[in-house]
């Protein structure tokens, strides 16, 4: 069953007509508000910028703040510690046993 519905979202004053699945429309609308809300943050700071390098910027800096989450939630670091005390533990048990 295609469950996708059209929504429009306004980004820095232009609607844009996109197709979502239905579950996804919460967090495509709050993605949108997040955009809005930076955008207006830095077309208040920057005014002499044209709205083209205003988005330029928002999108630069919600990139960066996904690339931080995305290293903060690296959990290969933990895992391979794991892996390696698991492997020390199994030696230590056959060696025992």
């Amino acid at each position: 069953m295609n469950d996708k519905i059209r929504i429009n979202l306004n980004l820095a004053g232009t609607t844009y007509p996109v197709f979502i699945d239905r579950k996804d429309e919460e967090i495509v609308r709050e993605a949108a508000k997040q955009v809005n809300i930076r955008f207006n943050r830095n077309q208040l700071e920057h005014p002499e910028m044209s709205p083209e390098k205003v988005m330029a910027i928002t999108a630069f800096e919600l990139s960066l703040q996904m690339q931080d989450q995305k290293e903060r939630n690296d959990t290969e670091p933990y895992t391979n510690k794991i892996k390696e005390l698991t492997e020390v533990l199994d030696a230590h048990f056959k060696e025992t046993t």
